[in-house]
């Protein structure tokens, strides 16, 4: 049985590890150097992460208190009509359809009072007095009217078929 020993380094295999290891050194500098450029890359991203970061948190700060601002406008309109709400929950599906009728009939009757009644209204103030003169009028007729001779009996008679018609 051999034994194997170990094989001793010659001059030929420590000029070649010096090779090895002196061009590993001589590699050393640019490798670190291409490692710094590198980490440096790294950190310019990440500060410029971290500055859109920033900016993101501000912009959603914003977003927040907005959101915060127009949910208590909507609660206080929601708390101002919460009665009407509670009516409208008791019409039924009829009375809904009217109302929605009505108020698409709203402009037809604005206009309607606007130029038809109105104007009838702004007269009455003239149609007033005529009225009290009329009045008289008619009253100095009944008075001349009662004042006939036999007028009371033809009065008795038209009543008299008045009874009869209504029997």
């Amino acid at each position: 049985m051999a034994i194997s020993l170990p094989r001793v380094p010659g001059p030929r295999d420590l000029v070649q590890w010096t090779f090895r290891t002196t061009t590993t050194l001589a590699s050393v500098p640019g490798r670190l150097l291409a490692l710094v450029e590198a980490v440096e890359s790294v950190a310019a991203r990440a500060d410029e992460l971290v500055g859109r970061t920033g900016r993101v948190v501000t912009a959603a700060e914003e977003a927040v208190a907005h959101s915060r601002r127009v949910i208590a406008s909507v609660e206080a309109q929601v708390e101002a009509a919460r009665p009407l709400l509670e009516f409208v929950e008791e019409f039924s599906q009829h009375e809904m359809q009217a109302a929605i009728k009505l108020v698409d009939e709203l402009p037809r009757l604005s206009r309607h009072l606007t130029e038809d009644v109105m104007p009838i209204l702004t007269t009455l103030d003239h149609v007033g007095p005529d009225l009290h003169e009329l009045l008289s009028v008619v009253n100095d007729v009944r008075q001349a009217i009662l004042g006939v001779p036999g007028f009371e009996f033809l009065r008795r008679r038209g009543e008299d078929k008045d009874e009869k018609r209504e029997d």
